[in-house]
Parts: C-alpha cells; sequence; structure tokens
C-alpha cells in the first residue's frame, strides 16, 4: 500500500490563474505536443529560427562536389547546425547515432538529374521516419510543372500521415529548370504549401517583395541556400531573408562548398541567430578562415 499522503497545506494557490504556455513559431501554437516538441529541435528556442544544413542532394544528383565523402566533409559540421536535411540513407550509413541536431528527413524522389525533375513521388514510409527519430520530412512541391498535382498530393498524403505520429512536413517549393523566383511565383507556391497542410516551408529569396512572400506564409518560411555563391553575397542573402522575416536558412552548397566550411556555418549562424550586419559576418568569416586548420577538400 502506498503511504497516505498527509502533508498540509496543500500548494494549490487557486488564486493564481495558470497561464497558457507559450510557443516560439508562427502558426504553429495549435499543434499537438510532439508537433511543437519535434518543432523546437529543429528551431532553437531562444530565437525561434534555424540554421538548418543540406546534405541531401545526391537523392536526385548524386555525388556532388562537396559531399563526396560525408563522413569527412559533413560530420565534422553536424555540432554547428541546429538541423540536418538527409536522406534516410545517408542517415542510416554514415551520420552517428549521437547526433544532437534534429533530423529532417528527405522524403519524396524518384527522377535523377537527367530526367523530369517534376516526377516525384513519396519515396518513405512515414513509420521509417518514426523508426529514426526524425523531428520533421521534407517533400519536394513544384508548382506550375507538369507533374503539379502529384507532387502537391505527395505533401498532403505525408502532411496527413504526420499528423497520425505528430512528424511535421517541411514543404521545399522548388522551382526547377523553367520556373522563375520572383515574388509573384514564391508567394503563390508558399502560400498553397501552407494551406494544403505544410507546418514550415522551404523557398528561394527573392530581392524584390520577400517579406511580403513571408507575411502572406502563415507558417515558418526557411530560406533555401541555392547555389553556389561568394561568402560575402550568400551572407548578405541570408541576412535580407532574415531582416524580411525568414525563420531560418537551409544552406548546403554555400556552406559545403565554401573553401572553409566550418568558419562559414559559424558566420552564418551569427546572422540569422545573432542578427550580426553581413558585412560584420563576413570579416568574422575571414578572421575563423585565417585560424583554420586547413580549408576544404577539393574532392
Amino acid at each position: 500500500m502506498p503511504e497516505v499522503d498527509s502533508m498540509a497545506p496543500k500548494a494549490f494557490q487557486p488564486d493564481v490563474l495558470q497561464e497558457p504556455v507559450p510557443y516560439l513559431l508562427k502558426g504553429s501554437g495549435g499543434y499537438d505536443w510532439g508537433m511543437r516538441y519535434r518543432l523546437s529541435r529543429i528551431f532553437r528556442p531562444t530565437t525561434g529560427r534555424t540554421v538548418m544544413l543540406a546534405v541531401d542532394h545526391g537523392y536526385f544528383q548524386g555525388p556532388t562536389t562537396g559531399l563526396e565523402r560525408i563522413d569527412l566533409s559533413i560530420v565534422p559540421l553536424l555540432p554547428l547546425s541546429d538541423a540536418l536535411m538527409v536522406t534516410r540513407g545517408v542517415l542510416r550509413s554514415v551520420i552517428p547515432s549521437d547526433l544532437a541536431s534534429a533530423v529532417v528527413l528527405r522524403a519524396s524522389g524518384g527522377p535523377s538529374v537527367l530526367g523530369e525533375l517534376s516526377d516525384e513521388h513519396v519515396a518513405m514510409d512515414m513509420s521509417d521516419a518514426v523508426r529514426l527519430g526524425a523531428s520533421a520530412v521534407a517533400v519536394q512541391v513544384f508548382v506550375g510543372s507538369e507533374h503539379e498535382s502529384r507532387t502537391v498530393t505527395n505533401m498532403t498524403r505525408l502532411v496527413d500521415a504526420g499528423y497520425q505520429v505528430g512528424i511535421p512536413v517541411l514543404g521545399v517549393t522548388a522551382v526547377g529548370r523553367d520556373l522563375t523566383r520572383d515574388a509573384r511565383y514564391l508567394g503563390l507556391a508558399t502560400r498553397m504549401c501552407a494551406e494544403l497542410g505544410a507546418q514550415v516551408v522551404k523557398t528561394y529569396y527573392c530581392d524584390d517583395g520577400f517579406e511580403q512572400v513571408a507575411a502572406g506564409c502563415p507558417v515558418p518560411i526557411v530560406m533555401a541556400g541555392g547555389k553556389k555563391l561568394g561568402e560575402a553575397d550568400a551572407l548578405i542573402m541570408a541576412s535580407r531573408a532574415i531582416g524580411a522575416g525568414a525563420s531560418g536558412v537551409d544552406m548546403g552548397r554555400n556552406i559545403f562548398q565554401s573553401r572553409f566550411p566550418e568558419a562559414m556555418i559559424k558566420a552564418v549562424d551569427a546572422v540569422v541567430h545573432g542578427d550580426l550586419r553581413p558585412d560584420h559576418a563576413f570579416e568574422m568569416y575571414q578572421d575563423l578562415s585565417q585560424s583554420s586548420a586547413q580549408p576544404a577538400s577539393a574532392g
């Protein structure tokens, strides 16, 4: 028999109302606890922002420059990222299981870089995301492409499956070869993803009107890094996106193809989480580069 709890008086404090627990992310306060917990693994609670490291390029373009040996080029960077966007194959074969960063699993695929990129299907079951401890799954959505409807349906299927297990979906607005990257298109694509259930949307930055894209999307937007830029330009782009309302960045080539990837991801972190001016962040990158042991291998 358990002992009777006879301590008195009880500290119920009926005159103190229980306050609702606030949540840091736009549009996310109504989700179940498990989904909010996973989102808080991706987005740093102190800032509501994320530095996501994208290394999933091989799912359609093979051994991308800088990703030839993920065990050598990427694993040393893992402690410096809030989240890792990765395929389940690389996660199982290369990424250490003591990873502290959140895992965002690539969940769509099909065509290679040689074919029609929009011809994607759902490429994993949500039960495998649960098995792997994922904080989210990512799916490509090709608005305006040949296979637009299918890629939207891929996303909504994953959203439904995600609600069953408390795993959010990152809708990735892919632009393909022939689609534009202006505010009108990006606003359409991001809003569609959010309206159809994506809890986070990843999209490209545009110089004119990105603040409207971010404001018109009712869930957090994460800026895609895109093609490799010079380090100074990449830091300017990240800073402008954050200033215009993005909740973080998902950078791949602008980090792992940098001459000094560790210095670059630290500079990006300072921009995203510390609001460091991009010129000061570039100076930081240069200073860290000079103290770095060696530059990244060219492969």
